[in-house]
């Protein structure tokens, strides 16, 4: 009997363990999103000129972003960003959508030149994929 006991206690300290040592893996992954419709459209863009091209850069646009402590817009400059071989930038941009206006953020997609970083996550079923890591960073 006492060795019932024991083996189950050792079986339920084993258990807890690899479930305490599981979770911070399993919630890692997780992420959150979080849209905010604002009743009011962006204003026009602000004209910038681009600069000329810069070998290993993207030109990310200027754009308006919300500020949430002046509740307006405010612009956002744009800015050289690291270039993705195989991925194609997309900037921010405001969408109409059923609760006011919505900032969808900058992220990278599959681009027509994938050169050598494809990895086909997505079994050629065309699909939009974060590399591993990258999502954290805020790059897709």
């Amino acid at each position: 009997m006492k060795r019932q006991i024991i083996a189950r206690a050792i079986a339920g300290a084993v258990l807890l363990g690899s479930a305490a040592a599981l979770a911070p893996a399993a919630m890692a992954q997780a992420q959150v999103s979080i849209n905010i419709g604002i009743g009011t459209p962006p204003p026009a863009p602000v004209y910038e000129a681009v600069p000329a091209p810069r070998p290993g850069y993207v030109w990310a646009p200027g754009y308006w972003d919300w500020d949430d402590h002046g509740h307006k817009h405010a612009w956002k400059q744009g800015h050289w960003i690291a270039e993705r071989p195989g991925y194609a930038y997309e900037a921010p941009r405001w969408v109409r959508a059923s609760n006011g206006w919505v900032l969808q953020p900058e992220r990278w997609s599959r681009g027509p030149d994938r050169g050598d970083y494809d990895h086909d996550h997505d079994h050629g079923r065309g699909e939009y994929h974060c590399p591993p890591g990258h999502a954290k960073k805020g790059e897709c």
